[in-house]
């Protein structure tokens, strides 16, 4: 298992501090060791196998899906609107959920609200991102919570993408929203557990004009 570009210069710090720590207090010097251990586990970046079939869409984020709704969303017109809630225990590197082009990439500054709250996917500090698809466009949003206090990014505009390939992380507990185009019909409900570029979450539809039946967290 390899560690995410992110978690280098935090593990490095942690090691150099816990050996010079070590000089001085072994028992400071271990306490900063095993929180290098934290951090190398935290920035863990394990390998997924990403569905084959070219009809799936993959969640961008392990964890726990709090959100499944219809809405209208500009960029991607009648959407629905999956939203993913990652404590501090999952893997915090985002997937991109089908291959195509980075459109854009807008930060917003905002509050640190817990991440799962309804209103954090509008006040939160947060990340869009772009992506345009042969089925349609498809919008990534990347929410800082209570805990996170920054979302790194990996992606440049007009760069292309795969099915399951690494766009960036956020820190210590967040939330992941994704929009998929009307082409596409939502497989997953509230309460799933999924992991990003693994878990099959959306499936190209048929018949375009089927409806997306709406649900919210209660």
């Amino acid at each position: 298992m390899k560690i995410a570009p992110e978690g280098t210069v935090p593990i490095a710090a942690a090691l150099f501090m816990a050996c010079g720590a070590w000089l001085i207090s072994p028992v400071l010097g271990g306490i900063l060791g095993l929180c290098a251990l934290f951090l190398a586990w935290f920035y863990r970046e394990p390998h997924v196998d990403v569905p084959s079939d070219p009809i799936a869409f993959v969640s961008p984020a392990d964890g726990k899906v709090v959100e499944v709704e219809s809405t209208d969303i500009p960029f991607v017109g009648n959407s629905a609107k999956i939203g993913i809630f990652m404590t501090v225990a999952d893997v915090h590197v985002n997937r991109i959920p089908y291959g195509g082009k980075i459109s854009f990439l807008k930060y917003r500054k905002g509050k640190h609200l817990v991440a799962f709250a309804p209103k954090s996917s509008e006040i939160n500090e947060r990340l869009y991102t772009g992506l345009e698809t042969k089925y349609g466009n498809v919008l990534l949003v990347q929410i800082a919570g209570l805990l996170a206090r920054r979302i790194a990014c990996r992606v440049k505009v007009d760069q292309f993408m795969a099915k399951g390939q690494a766009y960036g992380m956020i820190k210590f507990g967040s939330k992941v929203d994704v929009y998929l185009p009307p082409s596409v019909k939502p497989i997953v409900k509230i309460g799933d557990r999924v992991k990003a570029g693994s878990s099959v979450i959306g499936m190209v539809l048929e018949d375009e004009g089927s409806d997306v039946v709406g649900q919210k967290n209660s």
